[in-house]
């Protein structure tokens, strides 16, 4: 275990309606013009900001201490002197402190099975005829291997870019001998819609209850007796079922959601609306695509996150809540998870457009569970109800008016900070007594 410290001129018309795609494009566009006149782009770091040392997470095991850190694309231009952020190049410091009796190599492939080594990355740069000049200049910046018996060691790994959050892995191995570090680390620059770690510590901080809940059977009444579903801002009209429970934070959930490249939404601002632009008239994903609010608590979600897919129409995502409860002293999140499968038009929305989510919401539930098992946190599955049964014949519906169909169950998903293989989960008897849980498990909710 690791302790960490921490706009458009030609319209296409289709059977005489404006084409859904081309409609957010427009939709997008005007955002944008709204945006830009009353929201102002992010201002530039202060020197202080630029520390990347300072804001390090660090760790220790077997002798062996670890630190690593994210740079800014502001940072890394103070850094590199190039703009590497421009070609979706991130750089990762990393520091390793060797008090052990042996040599230690840091595997680059952990980090990012893609990444960049100098002579690539000054080969971006090329037609600036400062290949040569670059490329030793990246060579110096570079983490050198190995880390020798009483030695430190510290420099740059060129990775591919992301937004958010990054999970960082450090697998440092000597002879006979493995120290992993595994770090969930926040990206300056990027405007999250929500902030995990000042969601948990404002909470903490409140006078609300807290219930912390030790027996397993008390957990599971009182997980059955939640909501069934999301609802508006007033909570006078239900939405999307709340299909999902996770225990676990910071340490072991969360860093389990981003490995398996769950990422954060952006804020509904100018630069987003312009990546929105962008993605749908290239038809390409949008990895950190805003999210609308839904309601429980009387509050939106305190965060979202979303798995891409194909294009920016088509997405996983869900929403959690961060509940006045507890299991084992450790933090439950209830949320809604869903599958977008297009976008259409709607007069249920303020942007008049909406994805449309695929009816089965039970199969998004079950393909979460399965994609956690592989996380490598995961250490038990149940189900309890509270959703509600809704059948394919008689569907509910949620508040942009989509029909969606349920067994009316709820997954819960607990997670720990140890890596757990795939036979090591536990299967929570809760349901699968009457309705053959690791049966409907194995079947991926069909």
């Amino acid at each position: 275990m690791v302790t960490q410290t921490f706009g458009a001129r030609n319209i296409f018309v289709i059977g005489g309606h404006c084409h859904p795609r081309i409609f957010m494009v427009l939709v997008y566009a005007c955002l944008g013009v709204l945006f830009n006149g009353c929201t102002s782009t992010p201002s530039q770091p202060a020197s202080h900001e630029l520390d990347y040392i300072s804001r390090a997470a660090s760790g220790s095991q077997n002798g062996v201490q670890a630190s690593a850190s994210v740079l800014s694309a502001e940072e890394s231009l103070q850094v590199y002197g190039v703009d590497l952020a421009a070609q979706e190049i991130q750089r990762v410091w990393i520091k390793v402190e060797n008090q052990g009796d042996r040599a230690y190599w840091l595997m680059s492939v952990g980090l990012d099975p893609n990444f960049f080594p100098a002579t690539e990355a000054a080969e971006f740069f090329s037609s600036q005829g400062r290949q040569a000049q670059l490329e030793e200049r990246f060579r110096e910046l570079a983490f050198r291997n190995p880390v020798p018996p009483g030695g430190t060691v510290s420099g740059f790994v060129l990775t591919n870019l992301d937004e958010g959050l990054k999970i960082v892995q450090i697998d440092l191995v000597a002879s006979g001998r493995l120290s992993s570090f595994s770090f969930l680390i926040d990206i300056p620059g990027f405007r999250a819609d929500y902030n995990a770690r000042e969601v948990v510590m404002r909470y903490l901080d409140s006078s609300e209850v807290l219930t912390d809940y030790e027996e397993a059977d008390a957990f599971r009444k009182a997980l059955e007796e939640l909501p069934c579903c999301v609802s508006n801002r007033k909570g006078t009209r239900d939405g999307d079922p709340l299909n999902l429970v996770i225990v676990g934070g910071l340490e072991d959930a969360f860093p389990a959601l981003v490995r398996r490249g769950w990422r954060p939404t952006e804020q509904t601002w100018s630069g987003a609306i312009i990546k929105m632009l962008k993605s749908t008239l290239a038809g390409k994903p949008y990895l950190n695509a805003p999210i609308s609010p839904l309601y429980l608590y009387d509050r939106p979600q305190d965060l979202a996150l979303q798995r891409a897919r194909d294009n920016i129409h088509q997405r996983n995502h869900l929403r959690l809540w961060l509940s006045p409860m507890s299991y084992r002293s450790k933090p439950v999140w209830v949320g809604q998870i869903s599958r977008d499968i297009g976008t259409r038009l709607t007069l249920y929305s303020p942007y008049l457009t909406t994805h449309k989510i695929d009816p089965n919401v039970d199969e998004a539930r079950t393909a979460l569970t399965e994609d956690m098992a592989y996380s490598q946190n995961l250490a038990k599955i149940g189900l309890v109800t509270g959703v509600g049964e809704a059948s394919r014949e008689e569907p509910r519906r949620n508040l942009t008016r989509d029909p969606y169909y349920t067994d009316g169950f709820r997954t819960v998903l607990i997670f720990e900070d140890e890596t757990r293989s795939l036979d090591e989960i536990e299967f929570l008897p809760w349901e699968a007594r009457s309705r053959g849980f690791i049966e409907q498990f194995s079947q991926g909710g069909q």
